[in-house]
């Protein structure tokens, strides 16, 4: 029997879709519902099949950057070829796309025993959720939004990358969360830091997915639930992409960092009464 039903792979589906690109955490997202749900969060094949699904998140973000990222992919391929290509700032972005990824992997590799096993508590979800919010919350009145997109630079790309590693490490605190805060502490403005977020999270995620889709599917969660949670991810995404990309082009992130002390906290009263397991 599946260790996830495709009711259940449904279900978190939409959680992932939801939140993977809001800064509210979709991995403490999942363990939360996978715990409401008495679903083992630490079981391998639940970890994997959180994983995969993200997958389907990630093919959202290629469908809706489809233009964008088909024109800095074919700058990259250019650039191999042809030296005056390489001045060119679509060219230089996917070399920092690809360097700022390098970071993230290696400690995913090196700390995957800590990050299937003692990290993946809920409680290191609830603390994460709500440490994060006030990072988030400093980083917005820190920062000057002034930069925009054709502004950053390889420094701000490898900073933004590596703060990927606080959400790999800390469930909870938002991979999303992390890479905004980084880049709006770096003064580039909301939107800016959304989009290269997005960016960024291409490669990690992807490679998470794949890396992940053979314990996912060796250790207990069949092929449909697995189909149906990430097709469901990838349609809810799409639309969380372009209602948040709406969203912060007009707004602070304040009403985030709210949700995430709410949530945070009922997390901990869930775990102190018993009700979920941590």
């Amino acid at each position: 029997m599946s260790a996830i039903s495709v009711g259940q792979a449904a279900v978190l589906g939409v959680v992932e879709g939801v939140t993977e690109f809001l800064p509210v955490s979709s991995t403490g997202h999942l363990k939360i519902t996978e715990g409401l749900m008495h679903i083992p969060v630490d079981d391998q094949s639940v970890v994997g099949f959180s994983a995969v699904i993200q997958v389907g998140a990630i093919a959202a973000v290629l469908v809706y950057f489809f233009k964008d990222i088909k024109r800095i992919v074919s700058a990259w391929f250019r650039g191999l070829t042809h030296k005056e290509e390489r001045y060119h700032h679509d060219y230089k972005f996917a070399w920092w796309v690809i360097y700022a990824t390098i970071p993230i992997v290696l400690v995913g590799l090196a700390a995957k025993p800590l990050i299937d096993g003692p990290l993946a508590s809920l409680w290191v979800v609830a603390g994460s959720l709500i440490v994060g919010s006030g990072v988030m919350w400093c980083a917005d009145q820190m920062g000057r939004h002034k930069r925009g997109e054709d502004d950053t630079s390889f420094k701000d790309a490898m900073l933004v990358g590596c703060s990927q590693i606080l959400a790999l490490l800390f469930p909870g605190f938002s991979r999303s969360g992390a890479t905004m805060s980084t880049a709006l502490i770096l003064d580039l403005d909301r939107v800016a830091a959304t989009r290269l977020s997005f960016f960024l999270g291409i490669p990690a995620l992807t490679g998470a997915g794949i890396y992940e889709l053979k314990d996912a599917l060796g250790a207990g969660v069949g092929a449909a639930p697995l189909a149906v949670g990430t097709i469901v991810s990838f349609v809810v995404a799409y639309a969380s992409i372009a209602w948040l990309l709406k969203f912060v082009a007009k707004h602070s992130f304040n009403a985030f960092v709210l949700y995430r002390i709410v949530i945070g906290l009922a997390v901990f009263g869930l775990l102190a009464t018993g009700t979920i397991n941590g």
